[in-house]
């Protein structure tokens, strides 16, 4: 509706005022009247023509099927000023001047409506735009859920937060403006282009001869930006990296006094990212330039040419034929502004131009990461896992980071249900590594691990590590209450199990007794507002309240004083009954609950024992301990 509106508008203004109006000083009755005479004239003229041609044995077939249709198209236009006649007596002014009045109220009319459907238009694009963003982000957020966990250990998150946040802002605007400007002005142009085609396609195809070489341009132009864009991205993420890694490291930075040096560092990245964006500016200001030059060149050809074949009363340009009778002066200005009604569309194309390109880059880096093959994947008909109540074992497993970089080698290793096994080995080992590959965080390149007599790599994901409770070195706590970070171990457990873990992990009295609010406290940004040793009991009820039959421990006490180190082994020695706890210690107090120690050297299990019998069998054993 705005691209008819907008062509029915130059239309509306151009053709009648001048033809009816000012040219013939007539109202709308009367140049119907004239024009139907005309045009029945033309059509006695024309049937005589026809039947010459008809009786002539020299004419061809092609000059009578010619003739045949000129004289049918002059008798539609016959029958449609004999429809429209009577309307326009009854309903258009009897006067000239007030038939100028009529016309432009009709344009007032009509630019009203139009306008109506521009902010509807605008509404429903952006509707559109924003809850297809919103998909893209939903699917984007689920697949980087997926992503193993190494992903982000060797990429970091700041490449990633870039394209969710500075990516995802561009790729939004984007198709704000494919929805919205990308389709409308197109179509305004296409309207005004079949006009003018309408009065001459000949005229309109000679104008139209530098198209060819404005796409080349413009293609040149899209490619450039798109590279430098991408680029320009690309610096952005270096800039989060510093930024993430900086605020990560204050502490540091300050008690070193590297503040300067930190300020240099994010200055040459922050100048590489300028420069880009200047780049970018270098090449969006050609765009509007060339845009224009091209368009002022084909008014002026079709002025030009136009004008040659009106002010002679021409019908062809040398040997080409443009019309089949001289073209009217009214009929060239209403070509003329039908032009400018297209260049003001490819105007506004133009104007979005870099930014619909950054919108094609930002996808690209977008989806990217939602098409990238996630390594850890599931089979598709996965077995059922009952609940653990055999053992854990480990056949021939390998696994490497990196190419030709083993960090396990030909691991075996039998767990029976039940037993608590202590992992020692000096840093590197491949001690972490080894419990990574329980829940699946990543996948041994050969080798098998089996729960219960299946291979955990033909079972659910899901199934498998809900039946796994980890407590890492480092306690990871999210920004809400102490309350809802115990809950998140069991979403399901009521208020008394969640109270009954945290006494478990000897949180209960510090969270009554120092926290302002109690469980309703807030925790901040990664529990920053607990110390260490409160984070890590927190992140103890978490796994405690999942009573999971498999128990993991990632140096879980390492950030805990001695005493309440003591009270949480009481807790542990009667937690891990009837379930199988794997822990990663160098704690000599935390050897008390092992069962069994396995000792770990260079991605190799070396000894495998009682501490008593690695003392007596494991020299590397003895010199650690």
């Amino acid at each position: 509706m705005v691209g008819l509106l907008w062509g029915g508008n130059i239309a509306t203004t151009v053709y009648p005022i001048a033809e009816i109006c000012l040219k013939k000083n007539n109202t709308f009755t009367e140049w119907i009247e004239q024009t139907t005479l005309a045009n029945q004239e033309k059509i006695r003229a024309t049937s005589q023509e026809l039947q010459i041609l008809q009786s002539s044995p020299t004419a061809k077939n092609r000059q009578i099927t010619q003739k045949a249709k000129s004289l049918q198209q002059l008798q539609y236009y016959d029958s449609w000023l004999r429809w429209v006649l009577p309307l326009a007596a009854k309903y258009t002014p009897n006067d000239a001047f007030k038939t100028v009045h009529f016309l432009v109220a009709v344009i007032l009319i009509g630019t009203t409506v139009k306008i109506v459907f521009i902010i509807f238009h605008g509404i429903l694009s952006a509707w559109i735009a924003q809850n297809t963003a919103m998909e893209i982000r939903e699917e984007f957020f689920r697949k980087i859920l997926n992503y193993e966990v190494n992903y982000f250990n060797r990429e970091g998150i700041a490449d990633t937060m870039s394209r969710f946040t500075n990516d995802m802002s561009m790729l939004t605007s984007g198709l704000n403006v494919i929805y919205g400007k990308l389709i409308r002005e197109p179509i305004k142009m296409v309207v005004c282009l079949i006009g003018a085609a309408y009065l001459s396609w000949q005229l309109l195809l000679i104008t139209l001869l530098l198209v060819p070489l404005a796409a080349v341009c413009i293609r040149w132009l899209a490619r450039s930006i798109k590279r430098v864009v991408r680029r320009s991205m690309e610096e952005m993420s270096n800039l989060y990296a510093r930024l993430e890694e900086t605020f990560r490291s204050i502490r540091v930075v300050k008690a070193f006094t590297q503040e300067n040096f930190e300020r240099a560092k994010f200055h040459r990245i922050n100048r590489t990212y300028c420069a880009k964006a200047i780049k970018i500016a270098k090449y969006e200001s050609l765009t509007n330039p060339l845009t224009e030059l091209f368009g002022i060149l084909m008014i002026c050809i079709a002025i030009d040419v136009g004008a040659y074949l009106v002010m002679g009363n021409r019908t062809s340009l040398g040997k080409i034929p443009m019309f089949s009778e001289p073209m009217e002066i009214t009929e060239l200005i209403l070509f003329f502004a039908l032009l400018a009604g297209s260049a003001d569309p490819a105007r506004k194309l133009s104007d979005i131009f870099t930014q619909f390109q950054s919108a094609a880059a930002a996808a690209d880096r977008v989806y990217a990461l939602i098409d990238r093959e996630v390594p850890i994947q599931e089979i598709a008909q996965p077995a059922v896992l009952p609940k653990h109540h055999q053992h854990i074992r480990f056949e021939n497993v390998c696994f490497q980071y990196d190419e030709g970089r083993p960090v396990l080698k030909n691991i075996s290793l039998n767990i029976p249900f039940g037993e608590c096994i202590a992992i020692l080995g000096a840093s590197g080992c491949g001690k972490s590594t080894l419990l990574n590959l329980i829940p699946r965080f990543a996948d041994a390149v050969s080798g098998r691990i089996l729960l219960d007599g299946l291979p955990i790599t033909e079972v659910r994901i899901r199934d498998l590590r809900r039946q796994i409770g980890l407590v890492t070195q480092d306690p990871v706590l999210f920004n809400d209450t102490v309350f809802n970070n115990i809950r998140y171990g069991r979403p399901s457990a009521s208020t008394e199990e969640i109270i009954e873990a945290a006494r478990n992990a000897f949180a209960h009295d510090f969270i009554e007794a120092e926290l302002v609010n109690g469980y309703a406290t807030m925790v901040g940004p990664a529990g920053g507002q607990l110390s260490g040793g409160q984070r890590q009991r927190i992140a103890l009820a978490r796994a405690i309240l999942r009573d999971p039959p498999i128990f993991l421990l990632d140096e879980a006490t390492s950030q805990i004083d001695i005493n309440s180190e003591r009270m949480i082994h009481e807790a542990l020695a009667k937690f891990k009954k009837g379930r199988t706890t794997i822990m990663i210690t160098h704690r000599l107090t935390a050897l008390a609950l092992a069962d069994r120690i396995v000792f770990m050297d260079d991605g190799n299990i070396i000894a495998d024992g009682t501490h008593e019998e690695l003392l007596q069998s494991s020299p590397l054993y003895a010199q650690l301990f």
